[in-house]
């Protein structure tokens, strides 16, 4: 399960004095669906929200999960943040990214949601060919972190 993933990354990021972000509250959440739609034009997925009340945002051995981007938030976090609004204004200047919303990358992939498909992937970086599909958003965050971990 992803959650005993993220408490082994906590456990490790803690031998070092370094801490995670914690999940954001639920009226940051709500600001940022908004501003999501505001600036992207898109409906995030809604267990997207789930993902990021346990954390927001996270960075760990070259593997990145978006989160709030940090001007939408009340306080700091504990690491900086990739933005998901932020990175994914970056990806949209390729048209036929515009099919998905961008959740996280490494230094060979993103992992995304498809819009048209209904269906979270890992794309390869810079191709976007498909090389896995998930049956859920918590599956593909169970894979980035289990990959960070590996």
């Amino acid at each position: 399960m992803w959650k005993d993933k993220l408490q082994e990354i906590i456990q490790e990021k803690k031998i070092y004095g370094e801490k995670v972000n914690i999940g954001a509250t639920e009226e940051e959440i709500g600001m940022f669906f908004k501003e999501v739609k505001a600036e992207l034009n898109v409906d995030l997925p809604n267990d997207y929200a789930n993902i990021l009340e346990l954390v927001n945002g996270l960075e760990f051995n070259g593997f990145i999960l978006y989160g709030i981007d940090q001007i939408l938030l009340s306080k700091q976090p504990n690491q900086s943040i990739n933005g998901l609004i932020e990175y994914n204004k970056i990806w949209y200047e390729n048209e036929w990214q515009k099919k998905y919303i961008f959740i996280g990358e490494s230094s060979i992939s993103w992992y995304a949601y498809d819009f048209a498909e209904c269906k979270y992937a890992e794309l390869d970086n810079p191709s976007g060919r498909e090389n896995e599909v998930f049956s859920s958003l918590e599956d593909m965050v169970e894979k980035i972190l289990s990959d960070a971990l590996a």
